[in-house]
């Protein structure tokens, strides 16, 4: 019975192998490259990049020699935080045979264990480099989404990480999505946080960063960050498909698991909105030009 109704549900939606996507971005025969890679190095490339042109803005809380330092440190740090996030928060079963932890080509990596891994990386310059924290964030905060857009975007085109089953006109039916042999259409939840928290958050802050006095105000970018990405996370995660190591748990059924991890951020960010005004003071350039009050 159930068969049949999931492939009625299927009929006439946009079916994923019609798309012509494929993992592989190049394949050279002695040499492969995964559009998953591809999304990180460009994240990476690209973030750099508009970070160097934000600190040559008035006030900047650091200096070019501190962004390349930071690149490398936060690379480090995401990587490494995403896959401890992963194992402990998604697959602590992993820790019972440790050599499998290193196999991240096999995927696994968890968005709030990168962040909290970019977090201790920011802490480690900042600290090394007498900087103050806060308003690095800030700038920090203004590129983090980049990342997070192409990763999604690498997501929907290694076709993982999909959505529940729907009969929106826009559901695609993804492959290999049941054991049974149907595949229902789902909701394609990997474009859904590609705009919801990466293209969307980059352009509001941005705005923010360009257009108004936000910068001046030690965490309010940051909080804006933090509290944008976690509402955004927690509405589209109703949408996506749990992760199948809680099925018929509470992580399933009632909230996942990374919902469960966006509240701290959302109550953090809106802390830090609420009070960046009353941070502000006179800031003073790390690389010369004028001060700005």
């Amino acid at each position: 019975m159930l068969l049949p109704m999931l492939a009625n549900a299927a009929a006439g939606h946009i079916r994923y192998e019609d798309l012509g996507l494929s993992p592989i971005a190049l394949d050279l025969g002695f040499f492969t490259l995964k559009w998953y890679s591809l999304a990180y190095i460009s994240g990476i490339l690209i973030g750099w990049w508009y970070l160097m042109k934000l600190v040559r803005q008035p006030g900047a809380p650091m200096a070019a020699r501190h962004v390349d330092d930071l690149a490398f440190y936060a690379t480090l740090g995401i990587i490494l935080g995403g896959r401890i996030g992963y194992v402990l928060f998604y697959a602590p079963k992993m820790l019972l045979e440790p050599v499998s932890i290193l196999r991240l080509w096999d995927g696994g990596m968890s968005f709030h264990g990168g962040l909290v891994g970019l977090m201790t990386a920011i802490w480690w310059v900042c600290r090394r480099e007498n900087l103050q924290m806060l308003r690095v964030l800030d700038y920090v905060g203004c590129v983090a989404s980049i990342g997070q857009f192409f990763g999604r975007l690498a997501n929907f085109v290694n076709g993982e990480l999909w959505g529940k089953p729907t009969d929106v006109p826009w559901a695609i039916v993804f492959p290999r999505t049941v054991e049974f042999g149907a595949d229902p259409a789902r909701h394609p939840s990997q474009l859904y946080e590609a705009f919801g928290e990466g293209l969307i958050p980059f352009l509001i802050m941005a705005y923010l960063f360009w257009r108004t006095d936000a910068r001046y105000k030690p965490g309010f970018l940051t909080g804006f960050g933090l509290a944008f990405f976690g509402t955004a996370r927690l509405l589209i995660e109703f949408f996506r498909e749990p992760d199948r190591q809680f099925e018929g748990t509470f992580f399933a059924n009632v909230l996942h698991m990374g919902q469960i991890l966006c509240l701290p951020m959302i109550v953090i960010g809106i802390y830090l909105m609420w009070t960046a005004k009353g941070r502000r003071t006179r800031v003073e350039p790390i690389a010369g030009g004028p001060s700005i009050a």
